[in-house]
């Protein structure tokens, strides 16, 4: 059930009657009419461009085809007016019994109201957090992992079968940078002061691993060389990490249905494999770049290099996947890894990195174009930055993680679902400030609060109304503009989840929310100046009234499922 698409189905088909009588030539491409919410209310319900888009293609006039077409939808039921205006656009005001439809709609669909069938079942690859296995996530990943599972629970909405994957960066040199900082921490654990050289991981969450160590091998490891212990240390400090990774995403409510390792990808085959790939289709090279741009460092050698030719995919120089000792740089296992997920069969694939790997955009989607065939679509979202601030100022650092707030300091601050709801009301490549105080006000200027207290209401009346016995009805009694307002907002929950899930945008549903409730309490408050507006008439509830929060009730659970959110019944 989608208004807008109703609507829009409509104008279609007035548009091709019109084409059959004679009035538009034949052949004309509809693609690109649209039926939206006109700029301003005051213009009507909705407004389409058709006669604008038209005109030309047609060689007539805009408000020729806008009047014609405007005398083809008010002979529709649904349709009070339809107005031009200006050079052609056409407003349409609908019909009262609209509304009314639209909610008992809503009651009827339940959850199901606003799930759509556009991704048609294809097959999505969501892949973020992915930090390096080195220590307990920061905020910088919480907002990356709310993000990606946000974004991805709106794509399941949508229609599409996703997988959600972690990518673990466990073959590069950081992870015997972790081994040797935990072998510090098992050298404490059998007695001796560990020393933390600078560049070593100073963080004490450390100390547990040193001390699991001890326990598996007591003090055998002590007098030996670095090259008996450092591959075992390697890896049981990283599967420490990832366990304490996992229960991080726990925390946040985040699951995973895939991790992958870098490592799986050394010694396999499988980096020469996607290599080899690109090389049959004449796109690896040896060559020497050019030095960077502006002021040339000192230490500048021209290196005859392998490189990618990922210029001819729209990236700005062409990329070194090997270096000249012959060993793989860092890009080439990134490339192996997406060749993974091409050949999964995956039809479009998302990654979600975090502001610094902004350069890193243009050569990722050159590769995945080069050896998908430019057939496997990859989106990449950078999350930004994130503020923290408490009693007016920053907020301090985490002495467990060393150097950085982690994930777990937010979440025992405020809880899993006001961080994620906060990290949604800003658009992913926006910095956000997240500040302790204000995100557990109770007032309009918190969006947590605000979404959750109208879903509190609407909870607090069906309560009064099953101790009363009512017996509920899907049919809304609709008498007030108020009442209208929230009705109209309702019509736009489909629409808005499929614009969020073409543009991979998951703050519009919280942005949505926000205005969905702002209309609720309008129209709740007013029932302080018009008492036949409330939804309690006398302490008897009247079951009419109750039908339109009823509805909001259903979207608001829905939205906030979708951010991943647990709805509250009753506010504390």
């Amino acid at each position: 059930m989608n208004l807008f698409s109703d609507i829009r189905a409509l104008v279609l088909d007035s548009l091709t009657a019109m084409t059959a009588e004679g009035a538009l030539p034949e052949g004309l491409d509809f693609s690109n009419v649209t039926v939206e919410p006109p700029r301003d209310a005051a213009h009507g319900d909705m407004a389409t461009n058709a006669a604008m888009v038209l005109a030309k293609p047609a060689k007539a006039k805009p408000r020729d085809i806008a009047d014609a077409l405007a005398a083809k939808l008010a002979a529709d039921d649904r349709i009070e007016t339809a107005e031009v205006a200006g050079p052609g656009f056409l407003n349409l005001r609908l019909a009262e019994a609209v509304w009314t439809r639209l909610v008992e709609g809503v009651l009827a669909s339940g959850e199901a109201y606003g799930r759509s069938p556009l991704g048609q079942g294809k097959k999505v690859n969501v892949e973020y957090v992915s930090a390096n296995p080195t220590g307990p996530l920061h905020v910088g990943h919480t907002r990356g992992a709310v993000f990606g599972d946000a974004l991805a629970s709106l794509l399941d909405y949508a229609g599409y079968d996703v997988t959600r994957e972690y990518y673990i960066n466990d073959g590069g040199a950081q992870v015997d940078v972790l081994a040797r900082s935990a072998f510090e921490r098992y050298r404490e654990a059998c007695g001796h002061a560990p020393e933390i050289a600078e560049g070593l991981y100073p963080g004490e969450y450390l100390i547990p691993v040193g001390e699991a160590l001890k326990e598996k091998y007591g003090d055998s490891l002590l007098d030996k060389g670095e090259q008996y212990w450092l591959e075992e240390v390697r890896t049981f400090a990283t599967d420490a990490m990832m366990d304490m990774i996992r229960e991080d995403l726990k925390q946040l409510g985040v699951e995973m249905d895939s991790f992958f390792s870098e490592k799986s990808l050394y010694g396999t085959g499988r980096i020469e494999a996607a290599i080899e790939d690109l090389d049959s289709k004449g796109l690896i090279y040896r060559g020497t770049l050019e030095p960077p741009k502006g002021k040339v460092p000192e230490d500048w050698e021209p290196r005859e290099q392998t490189l990618f030719r990922s210029t001819d995919y729209g990236d700005d120089v062409d990329r070194p996947i090997k270096k000249s000792d012959g060993a793989w740089t860092y890009f080439a296992p990134d490339i192996a890894y997406h060749y993974d997920k091409v050949s999964r069969g995956y039809d479009l694939l998302i990654d979600v990195f975090g502001a610094d790997h902004g350069g890193y955009v243009k050569r990722m989607k050159a590769a995945v174009a080069a050896l998908s065939g430019n057939t496997v679509p990859l989106d990449i979202k950078l999350t930004q930055l994130v503020r923290l601030f408490k009693n007016g100022g920053p907020f301090k650092m985490s002495k467990r993680a060393g150097n950085f707030v982690t994930l777990r300091d937010v979440v025992d601050q405020v809880g899993p679902d006001v961080t994620r709801f906060v990290m949604l009301t800003r658009k992913n490549d926006a910095p956000l400030d997240f500040d302790f105080d204000k995100v557990l006000e109770q007032s309009k200027d918190n969006p947590v609060f605000y979404v959750q207290y109208a879903n509190a209401r609407i909870h607090s009346v069906l309560r009064k109304a099953a101790e009363q016995g009512l017996e509920l009805t899907d049919v809304p009694s609709l008498e007030d503009e108020a009442e209208v307002a929230v009705a109209k907002k309702l019509a736009e929950w489909p629409r808005l989840v499929e614009i969020a899930a073409r543009t991979n945008e998951p703050h519009r549903i919280a942005f949505y929310l926000y205005e969905l409730a702002s209309d609720f309490h309008s129209l709740w408050n007013k029932g302080n100046e018009k008492p036949e507006l409330r939804f309690l008439q006398e302490d008897q509830a009247t079951a009419e009234k109750i039908a339109l929060p009823r509805a909001v009730g259903v979207v608001i659970s829905s939205g906030l499922g979708i951010l991943g959110v647990t709805p509250v019944e009753e506010m504390r």
